[in-house]
């Protein structure tokens, strides 16, 4: 929070927000700028939804994936708190799926941030990017390299072991 109010920060984009916990946060730790979260998945952007919907300050962007433009298999996980874009790490996939639990496999559209931006960034805008997208984040940041040059601040997650094929590790 310290960063955001430091930097002046006034809108957080949140991809895969899931059901808004980082948005919660975010309000709980005093923050008052927009928030505009991005989710994928039908479920949790329905409680997305619910739990935003008394926020004037706070968008759900249209349903979609971020990344580039055209379509993308998701493996959501059946724990709401977590999600896969992409194929899981062979060494890790029977070991994840036994413990979490993969649900059935959909598609769904994906965007590039570049081409959903505009709508919610003013050209004075000061802008922080949270992207926790397990093992996608490097293709969500190629597909908002311009949006990318008027943000201040990212918050990213990301592994230090392989659990994903062809994602960047931390040390990337």
């Amino acid at each position: 929070m310290a960063m955001l109010l430091a930097h002046r920060v006034d809108l957080v984009l949140d991809v895969a927000a899931n059901t808004g916990q980082f948005g919660k946060t975010l309000r709980a730790l005093g923050f008052r700028g927009r928030i505009v979260s991005f989710e994928p998945l039908s479920v949790e952007r329905k409680r997305l939804l619910k739990t935003s919907e008394h926020d004037p300050l706070w968008d759900v962007a249209p349903q979609a994936a971020i990344g580039s433009d055209g379509r993308l298999r998701l493996n959501p996980y059946s724990r709401e708190f977590a999600k896969q874009f992409g194929t899981e790490h062979a060494r890790d996939s029977r070991a994840c799926s036994a413990r979490i639990g993969i649900c059935r496999e959909r598609t769904g559209p994906m965007r590039r941030l570049d081409s959903l931006a505009p709508r919610y960034m003013q050209p004075e805008s000061i802008s922080f990017l949270k992207i926790d997208t397990q093992g996608y984040e490097d293709r969500v940041m190629i597909g908002a390299s311009e949006s990318l040059e008027r943000i201040v601040g990212l918050q990213l997650e990301l592994s230090l072991v392989p659990l994903y094929e062809g994602q960047l590790l931390f040390n990337d």
